[in-house]
This record gives C-alpha cells, sequence and structure tokens, in this order.
C-alpha cells in the first residue's frame, strides 16, 4: 500500500470534483439508519459495498474523512451479515455470490486502513470466513455462478467470477490467506472462456462473447496477478473495438462494463488513460441528474438495468479512480 502522504487526491477538473462531491452527498442520504443502501428493496449486500467503496474512493476511512460515520456503519451492517457458513449475506437472495464477492472487496480494503483493534479483529475473523466459503462455492470448472456451487447444480457465468476474484485478491492485500489454487482454477476459467477474437463468453457452457465480461475478465487477471498474460493483448484489441465510451450503448450493461474497463485502462496508464478518461467523464457528467439536498446541488444517475445507487456507486468509483485510494485499484 502506498504512503498516505502519496495518496492525496488527484482529480483536479473542478466540474469533474463538483459532480463527485454531490453524487458522494446523494448516497450519504441514501443510507439508511441500519447502514445499509439497497436497489429498490433488493440486494442490500452488494449495494452497500459499491456505496461504501465509493466513499473510500474520495479518502474517507471508518475513523478520518466526511463519510467516516457512514462507512463505519456500512461496515458494522456487512459484519452483522456474515453467516456461520462465512456467507456474507442472505441465501434466500437468488444472486447472493454478488453481495458476497462485493462485501469481500470492501471489508478487505476497509480492513487495509482499519486503526480499531476490535474492528480489525472482527474484520479478519469474517474475511476469513468468506474466503472459505468462496473457494468452497467454486464450481469443478473453476468459475462461481449466481450461488454456491452445491446450490446452483455447478452452474457457472463470467461476471460474478470476475466479483469472487477481485473480492480475494482484495482480502490476500490486507493479508488474509487465499489458497493459490483457487485463484489457479478460476485464471484458467477465464482462458477457458476465451474466444479466438479476444471475447469472453457468458460461461464455461458457451453464450456467446460479452463485452463487459471481456473488461471485467482482464481486470480479474490483472487482480490474479496475469500482468503478462498471453490472453490479454485479444481481449484488450476486442474492448477497445467495443468499449468507445463515447458510443452509444448497443450491448447492454454499459456501466457495469466501463466499471471495469476504467480499472483496466488506469493500469495501463500514458495516453490510453488520458484519452479514455476524458471521454468517460464526458459521458458520465453529461448523463447526470442535479437535485438539492438542503442548498446544495446534488447528483445522481438513473440510467442502468439495478438502480441508482448502483449506477450512481460504480460511475462515482470510475470517476475517482486518480485519486488512487483504493489499493485494489492502484497501478
Amino acid at each position: 500500500m502506498l504512503p498516505a502522504a502519496t495518496l492525496r487526491a488527484s482529480v483536479d477538473d473542478p466540474q469533474v470534483k463538483k459532480v463527485v462531491a454531490g453524487g458522494l452527498d446523494w448516497l450519504a442520504a441514501q443510507q439508511t439508519a441500519v447502514g445499509r443502501w439497497t436497489a429498490q428493496g433488493r440486494y442490500p449486500t452488494a449495494m452497500t459495498s459499491l456505496a461504501g467503496l465509493a466513499m473510500l474512493a474520495e479518502g474517507s476511512t471508518t475513523t478520518q474523512g466526511k463519510y467516516a460515520e457512514n462507512i463505519r456503519r456500512a461496515v458494522n451492517y456487512l459484519v452483522q451479515r456474515s453467516r456461520q457458513n462465512g456467507l456474507i449475506g442472505d441465501a434466500d437472495d437468488d444472486r447472493y455470490t454478488y453481495g458476497h464477492g462485493f462485501a469481500m472487496l470492501f471489508l478487505s480494503e476497509v480492513l487495509g486502513e482499519e486503526e480499531d483493534q476490535e474492528r480489525r479483529e472482527d474484520l479478519i475473523r469474517v474475511l476469513t470466513k468468506a474466503v472459505e466459503f468462496t473457494g468452497e462455492a467454486q464450481t469443478p470448472a473453476g468459475g462461481w455462478g449466481y450461488v454456491s456451487s452445491k446450490d446452483g447444480g455447478g452452474f457457472d457465468e463470467g461476471s460474478t467470477t470476475i466479483t469472487q476474484v477481485q473480492g480475494l485478491r482484495g482480502c490476500r492485500n490486507a493479508g488474509i490467506p487465499v489458497p493459490k489454487e483457487v485463484i489457479d482454477k478460476a485464471v484458467k476459467y477465464i482462458h477457458s472462456c476465451t474466444l479466438k477474437e479476444g471475447a469472453v463468453q457468458y460461461s464455461s457452457k458457451g453464450g456467446g462473447g460479452r463485452p463487459a465480461i471481456t473488461a471485467a475478465a482482464i481486470a480479474c487477471l490483472y487482480n490474479a496477478g496475469e500482468y503478462d498474460d498471453d490472453y490479454v493483448p485479444r481481449m484488450m484489441d476486442y474492448c477497445r473495438k467495443q468499449l468507445d465510451p463515447s458510443a452509444r450503448d448497443s450491448f447492454g450493461h454499459w456501466h457495469y462494463a466501463h466499471f471495469y474497463y476504467s480499472q483496466v485502462q488506469y493500469r495501463e496508464g500514458g495516453d490510453a488513460w488520458t484519452n479514455y478518461r476524458k471521454a468517460i467523464e464526458k459521458r458520465i457528467l453529461s448523463e447526470a441528474t442535479e437535485v438539492k439536498i438542503g442548498d446544495q446541488p446534488a447528483y445522481y444517475w438513473q440510467q442502468g438495468y439495478v438502480g441508482p445507487v448502483y449506477t450512481t456507486a460504480l460511475n462515482l468509483i470510475i470517476l475517482q479512480l486518480e485519486n488512487a485510494y483504493l489499493p485494489i485499484y492502484q497501478r
């Protein structure tokens, strides 16, 4: 992790800073008294984790910053949702692996900066069990589905696989033991799902190449330490052709795709990142909805399939990558 002194905010465009600040204020206003966010009442574990990540990306922690109280309440809510078998969330959620994976990622990023010893111990306990649950939930093909392999008959698909791998990498970065064989199987899974042209298909059973899953898969390989993976150049070429930030969304899941593709471009750096950043910022800012909280402007985004908390959290994380406060996204 970089020293705190080097982690100062580097988002410097005044309009971006204004919209980010207003977006975070809007998110804070949506948090319930018990600490959670939802998507119209659904997916509280995933929404709480993503909203919490957006606030961590601003530089706040559980003890410092404008959103410290919001982050503390989110952490407490998720810790309380840790089940005896290690699942963070509810088994009756039909897509509980998403929430579990995002919760591992958020809580592991908190752990890296946590100063309170009692909270650190709680996080280590919860995340250790969460990693064990993820390992047991992996399918024989090496991926993950919407639910654990034993609950889903071995079904797997790319987007939930990426969520688990990023969560595992966050845990490993924070010092939680992660079995190497689990990551190795996941990398092989991604390779097996990669088509000749570089697109990553929906699942190990087929389903056609998907731009969003391909972008997520590259981020996943980077998180797994596969920076020189032979598959990446083909996947990158495919994404460059499919994921122009200024182009009309012709494939669905635009925000999800660019949530991961922005991480990939940020890691690449150089002119590619500079040009992409300008385009993605222009697109995101143009689609913001302005409201008032008191007498101050606030912003949210309502596009997408899941709802405004989800879309707003993803967009805010994209807009704050330059802050470099989240170790999982650092170069």
